[in-house]
């Protein structure tokens, strides 16, 4: 059973996860994708992976056999596991419990050589719908808190199966640095009675010096502090706090605006690697008035070092305003 062990300094969440640990000799190298090209997320391999949540099957095939365009399924190697409970308890000055949780994998399309920008409108759509569900189902379990959808892209960002995939991690407790999100911006919502990402969406437009993309219900920023280079936000202009609050119209336009950035991106970048998080509200949480869900998007061009683990710092070493106008000039 995985872990929960909480820092005593500074309230942080770790997961110690021994089922899928490694002896040290096997972190020496990690081996992206088999060399003759075999995914085990491909149609005729369903066996190969924990029976399916979720799957979209146009032609009405059973369950757990090809015939599906999106596929969602338990990670066969789970960070956190649903069966259980919590467990919470203490072990001195520290405290810890049973790694419950949930940690899926989502199969955007059958065929292992295209990537989620590649895919039709439609499908993309079918990707962001099919996050909302298990969001939806999810939030049911009253153990868990906070649900983290995420995507890595490439080996340098993590992903070690090339086969287009997003996964979901929902955990019994809000992690820090969404709560550290969360609590900034009700600070500032107490203050000013407006959302701050809203009041960012406004500012965004009006300067028209950071937005790269722009259509009506999204908007596409370089962010004004972005972390690494070409950092990019993806928020709706409509004050929603639930990714859940999602409907069929916004998807679209959801994966109209995706497609449009990734397009800038794979340009300007020649196809990065690259990690994304889809930010939401707490799921047992109602509608939040200072809270605005969006997707934060960074490709992975440079890599964090002793500075910034030893101080939270980050070094940029181009400008968010550079970035935008260089993607601003790439047509889509």
């Amino acid at each position: 059973m995985p872990e929960l062990r909480k820092d005593p300094v500074v309230d942080r969440w770790v997961i110690i996860s021994t089922e899928r640990g490694r002896r040290p000799s096997d972190f020496i190298e990690l081996v992206e994708e088999r060399s003759d090209g075999f995914s085990p997320f491909a149609p005729g391999n369903e066996d190969m992976t924990p029976p399916e949540i979720y799957a979209i099957r146009p032609d009405g095939s059973p369950a757990n056999t090809p015939g599906w365009t999106l596929r969602v399924v338990p990670n066969k190697y789970p960070a956190l596991r649903v069966e259980g409970q919590l467990n919470r308890r203490g072990e001195g000055i520290y405290d810890k419990m049973n790694g419950i949780g949930a940690h899926e994998v989502i199969i955007e399309t059958p065929n292992p050589e295209q990537n989620l920008a590649e895919l039709e409108l439609s499908e993309i759509e079918n990707v962001f719908i099919a996050y909302k569900l298990r969001m939806e189902d999810l939030r049911r379990d009253i153990r868990l808190k906070y649900v983290m959808i995420f995507k890595n892209y490439g080996h340098a960002a993590g992903a070690t199966i090339k086969h287009s995939h997003s996964q979901l991690i929902a955990t019994p407790i809000i992690p820090k640095q969404v709560a550290e999100e969360l609590h900034g911006a009700k600070a500032y919502h107490d203050l000013k009675e407006r959302c701050i990402f809203c009041d960012i969406i406004r500012q965004e437009v009006k300067d028209n010096i950071r937005v790269i993309y722009e259509e009506e219900h999204f908007i596409a920023i370089e962010p004004f502090a972005a972390r690494s280079p070409f950092e990019t936000w993806i928020l709706p202009k409509e004050h929603h706090s639930h990714y859940e609050q999602l409907d069929e119209l916004t998807a679209r336009h959801l994966a109209i605006t995706f497609k449009a950035v990734m397009k800038k991106l794979n340009i300007a970048l020649q196809n990065p690697p690259y990690n994304f998080v889809l930010h939401s509200a707490p799921v047992q949480e109602d509608q939040l008035s200072h809270y605005h869900w969006h997707i934060e998007l960074i490709p992975k061009l440079t890599k964090f070092a002793g500075f910034e683990w030893g101080t939270g710092f980050f070094i940029n070493p181009t400008s968010p305003e550079e970035a935008a106008q260089f993607l601003k000039e790439i047509e889509v």
